[in-house]
C-alpha cells in the first residue's frame, strides 16, 4: 500500500466533516451552506465563516443539497473552495487523494458531476466515493456492545446501520461488509423536517418564528427528547406549571444582550412580570411530539412507517442466498437484530436509542436478542470510519486516479466505486 495524503470529506447535507486521515484525530465540522443576513450589512458567510455570525435573526440560507441530493454545484463549489483554502485545510488537490461520501441511491447524472468536479475542476490526484453508512462499519462495531460475550466480540458478519440525518433516515443492512441494495429502506424524515415542523407549531402557538431557522434548530437540539411513554408524557403536560417537570422556559436570544437562547428556571407570576422584556418560549409537549415523528410519521399525515417498523421491514428483506456459505433465515435475521448501529444527528436526541430498542423488542421475534449500539459521537462516526479505511489495502484498490479518469471517464468510477449490486451477486454465486 502506498502512503499518501488522504483527505476524508463526509459531505453531509447539513454539515461537512473534513480532515486528513493521517494527521487529524477529529474532523473540522463545517456548515454546508451559504448564509446571508437579511438586514443590516447583508453580509454573506460561506461554510466555516458562519461561526463569526453573531446575529442569527432573519438569515437566508442557500443550500447545495435539495431533498438529500447535491443539486446546486455553484454553492457547493464555493464551500469546497473555502474548505480547501489555506484558511481552513490548506489542501493541494494535485498532491492529495480524496475520500468523499455521497447519498444512498445517488442519481447517475449527479455521480458524473462529482467525478467532473473532483478530477476536471479541482484536479485531485485520485479519489474514492462511497456512502456514509459503509464508512460507519469500517469502525470497530463490536466496541458499541460492551456487554457482549467475549466469544462474540469479533466484528460481526451482519450489521444494520440506521443513519438518521438532515434530509432522510436510511436503514442499510450489510452482509460481509457489503450493503444489501434490495433491503435498503429510506424514511423521508430528517432533522430539517423536524426543525420546520417545530417552527410551524411554535409560530402558531406563541411567536412568529418562521424566519428564525437557526434559532429554532437550537431550540430543537436543546429542548427536545424522545418519549418512552408518549401518552403518559401527554398527561403530564396537562398539569400546572409547578407540577409539570416536562415544561421548560426557553429564553429567546435578543442578539444584543444574549446571542444564544437558554433554558431558565421556572418563574412565579411576579417574577415573569418583572422580566417582561424577555421573549420566552414555553416548551411543553412540543419537546417530545416533534421527535415522535421519527417513530410515527402518520402524526403529521405522512404515509410511512416509523424507524422501528422500517428496521423490521429491512431485515425481513434479507435472504440467506446473500451469504457465500449456507445459512438459514433465522440465523441471518438474528444477526441483524443483534448488531444495530444508530448514527446521524437525530441520534443525539435524549432517549432515542432506548426508544428504538424498546419498540424493536416488541416487534422482533421473541427468540432474537435485540442489541442497539450508538457511538460516542454519531455525527463524526462515518468520518472516523473513513480515516480507518484510508489506511487499508482496499482503499488503494478502490481509488480512481486522475489519469484513469481522463482515459476511461466516469465508467471507471462506476466500476470501482460500486458497493452492493455486482458484488452481492458475486457473493451469492
Amino acid at each position: 500500500m502506498t502512503e499518501r495524503k488522504v483527505l476524508v470529506l463526509d459531505n453531509g447535507a447539513n454539515t461537512i466533516k473534513a480532515g486528513y486521515a493521517l494527521f487529524s484525530q477529529q474532523p473540522k465540522i463545517i456548515p454546508n451552506c451559504r448564509v446571508t443576513r437579511g438586514k443590516g450589512d447583508k453580509k454573506t458567510f460561506i461554510g466555516d465563516q458562519f461561526s463569526s455570525c453573531t446575529d442569527f435573526s432573519g438569515l437566508y440560507y442557500r443550500l447545495p443539497f435539495e431533498k438529500g441530493f447535491l443539486t446546486n454545484w455553484e454553492v457547493e463549489k464555493g464551500i469546497w473552495d473555502r474548505i480547501f483554502s489555506k484558511d481552513v485545510l490548506d489542501c493541494d488537490p494535485q498532491k492529495t487523494s480524496l475520500l468523499i461520501t455521497e447519498p444512498c441511491f445517488n442519481l447517475p447524472n449527479i455521480q458524473r458531476t462529482y467525478d467532473e468536479m473532483i478530477f476536471e475542476v479541482y484536479e485531485f490526484q485520485s479519489y474514492c466515493r462511497t456512502i456514509a453508512p459503509w464508512l460507519c462499519i469500517q469502525n470497530d462495531i463490536s466496541s458499541l456492545y460492551p456487554n457482549r460475550p467475549q466469544n462474540l466480540a469479533e466484528p460481526p458478519d451482519c450489521v444494520l446501520v440506521v443513519d438518521s440525518g438532515y434530509s432522510f433516515t436510511h436503514i442499510v443492512p450489510f452482509v460481509m461488509g457489503r450493503p444489501i441494495l434490495p433491503a435498503i429502506r429510506r424514511i423521508n424524515i430528517g432533522g430539517k423536517l423536524l426543525t420546520n415542523h417545530l417552527k410551524e407549531i411554535v409560530s402558531f402557538r406563541y411567536w412568529d418564528m418562521m424566519d428564525q431557522t437557526y434559532v429554532m434548530n437550537e431550540v430543537k437540539e436543546t429542548c427536545c427528547y424522545v418519549s418512552q411513554d408518549f401518552l403518559a408524557d401527554l398527561e403530564t403536560c396537562r398539569k400546572n406549571t409547578r407540577d409539570n417537570p416536562i415544561l421548560q422556559e426557553y429564553v429567546l436570544p435578543d442578539f444584543s444582550r444574549n446571542t444564544k437562547g437558554y433554558i431558565r428556571e421556572k418563574k412565579c407570576v411576579a417574577e415573569i412580570y418583572d422580566q417582561s422584556d424577555e421573549q420566552v418560549l414555553y416548551m411543553n409537549n412540543e419537546r417530545f411530539t416533534v421527535p415522535e415523528i421519527l417513530f410515527n410519521p402518520t402524526d403529521i399525515g405522512m404515509n410511512q412507517a416509523g424507524i422501528p417498523e422500517v428496521i423490521v421491514e429491512a431485515i425481513n428483506a434479507t435472504h440467506p442466498e446473500m451469504f457465500p456459505f449456507p445459512v438459514n433465515d433465522v440465523d441471518l435475521h438474528g444477526l441483524f437484530y443483534g448488531n444495530i448501529v444508530l448514527v446521524g444527528g437525530n441520534s443525539l436526541f435524549s432517549g432515542y436509542k432506548e426508544r428504538v430498542e424498546k419498540d424493536l423488542r416488541v416487534l422482533a421475534p421473541s427468540e432474537f436478542e435485540v442489541k442497539v449500539g450508538i457511538p460516542e459521537d454519531p455525527i463524526t462516526y462515518a468520518w472516523n470510519g473513513g480515516r480507518q479505511f484510508a489506511s487499508t489495502p482496499e482503499f488503494d484498490e478502490r481509488l480512481v486516479t486522475r489519469s484513469e479518469y481522463m482515459e476511461y471517464g466516469s465508467n471507471i468510477c462506476l466500476r470501482k466505486f460500486g458497493l452492493g449490486g455486482d458484488e452481492i451477486d458475486e457473493m451469492s454465486e
